[in-house]
């Protein structure tokens, strides 16, 4: 059976085409397109009518991509940055009805349980009681478990590019000191009960999945992309927390001559790394494990796992959270509706 996933995060759209041979999802093919949505979409306003076309045509050439492959329609989801948008409704009903693919989005705690899933079957049961960060654009999910799902999950918006809009006034320029402390009392808020909950649970393992931590973990001397993704990379708290102040002193143009900053993500760096090492800190985690699965792993073991019904399920609860609201009956004084 081949299978593939779309994911439409704040940054790019990906698509993974896949063989699920032995209930693993086996890679055959992978292709990206660029739309910086984050860039475009501050939070609280709506996707631009700009925007929401170069969606339709990223959606529209992963569908044709993912077909040439041999993978039937692909699992399409969008992350914080559409989820959160006041337009909402309308980019996912424009993308199906031009393209033919069912995007919907997740809420923030089915997308860290998914994460947890792909986390747990890369990880593997020795790493025990597991704990999970990922720092997306608009959101910070976080899970615990003992098994093959979470048992505690948060979703916190605490995502690189938002806080990037609301704290760093974009992230160009090297920011202001009490940017930056205000950044951190904020972050520093958020987190304190989640982390007091994982604390309190004492993992034995922690990992840290999306692309914000993989390249805060090449700038704390993890190895590279290259070598393949069995290299075991940890990133050290110590680590990170020298790394945000190493990064809080340069502008964006300046962060991309750094190990692992991609041009892209540079702006938002500052904003990833005071996130990730705050919730290290908060939580005593001295160190975490870079995950190479994460949400379109999850997905794609979710849909191997437990049969097309789940995705069924998520669709039909999705267009009913996106169904124009029914119109409220008339009513006249005297008379009974």
């Amino acid at each position: 059976m081949r299978i593939s996933v779309v994911d439409v995060g704040s940054n790019t759209v990906r698509l993974m085409v896949a063989d699920a041979e032995g209930g693993v999802p086996l890679p055959v093919h992978t292709a990206k397109w660029r739309l910086r949505l984050s860039e475009q979409v501050k939070p609280g306003d709506p996707v631009p009518e700009e925007a929401v076309e170069r969606l339709v045509g990223a959606v529209e050439g992963a569908s044709r991509t993912a077909a040439r492959w041999g993978a039937a329609g692909p699992l399409a989801f969008a992350t914080a940055v559409v989820r959160a948008a006041p337009n909402r409704r309308e980019v996912l009903r424009t993308v199906r009805d031009r393209t033919g693919v069912a995007l919907c989005t997740l809420p923030g705690e089915v997308e860290a349980e998914l994460t947890f899933l792909g986390a747990r079957r890369w990880m593997g049961w020795r790493s025990g009681p597991l704990a999970l960060l990922d720092i997306g654009g608009g959101s910070l999910e976080i899970a615990f478990g003992r098994g093959r799902l979470p048992d505690f999950v948060a979703s916190l918006p605490l995502g690189a590019a938002r806080l990037t809009h609301e704290f760093l006034a974009g992230g160009a320029d090297a920011p202001d000191p009490e940017q930056v402390r205000a950044l951190r009392r904020k972050v520093r808020h958020q987190l304190r009960d989640v982390a007091a909950r994982i604390r309190w649970e004492g993992p034995r393992t922690a990992v840290a999945t999306s692309r914000t931590f993989q390249q805060l973990g090449r700038l704390c001397g993890a190895p590279p992309g290259r070598h393949g993704p069995f290299v075991e990379r940890r990133m050290l708290c110590s680590d990170l927390g020298e790394a945000a102040d190493r990064l809080a002193a340069l502008t964006a143009d300046e962060r991309t001559r750094l190990p692992g900053i991609s041009a892209p993500r540079a702006a938002q760096s500052l904003a990833g790394a005071v996130v990730g090492h705050t919730a290290m800190k908060l939580t005593g985690l001295e160190s975490v494990t870079l995950c190479p699965w994460a949400i379109r792993e999850g997905v794609l073991l979710r849909h191997i796992e437990d049969g097309p019904s789940w995705w069924a399920e998520v669709i039909r609860h999705n267009d009913e959270a996106t169904a124009p609201a029914a119109p409220v009956p008339l009513r006249i004084a005297g008379t009974s509706s």
